[in-house]
């Protein structure tokens, strides 16, 4: 198993935590992280479903925008769980870079 999906999420709470003490935050933002991440996971387990059944896809750009919209940790997971878009190494650079772009707006913006 890789380092980078292992510690992503960990390390972003530790950060965002440490960003957020002492400091006003709005308090929906984990909710959003938490309700987008839940949506990525599933919007995953659709795709990888047509996948194997040679139906429609979901395009990599709308699963690329939940994920930097926030729902970048339910990707984490479900890329770990579901074995599904872990082999295609264009898709994995935009995938973190997306989580990358996503952690510094939120992390600067707190």
């Amino acid at each position: 198993m890789r380092v980078l999906p292992v510690v992503s999420i960990p390390v972003y709470g530790v950060l965002y935590v440490w960003r957020a003490t002492g400091r006003e935050f709005p308090i929906g933002v984990p909710y959003l992280y938490g309700v987008l991440s839940i949506l990525l996971f599933a919007v995953y387990a659709v795709d990888k479903s047509a996948a194997r059944a040679g139906r429609w896809r979901i395009s990599e750009r709308n699963l690329l925008l939940i994920g930097l919209l926030g729902g970048w940790p339910g990707g984490v997971i479900a890329q770990q769980v579901l074995r599904h878009k872990t082999r295609k190494r264009s898709f994995q650079w935009a995938f973190w870079a997306t989580v990358v772009a996503n952690a510094a707006v939120v992390l600067i913006l707190v």
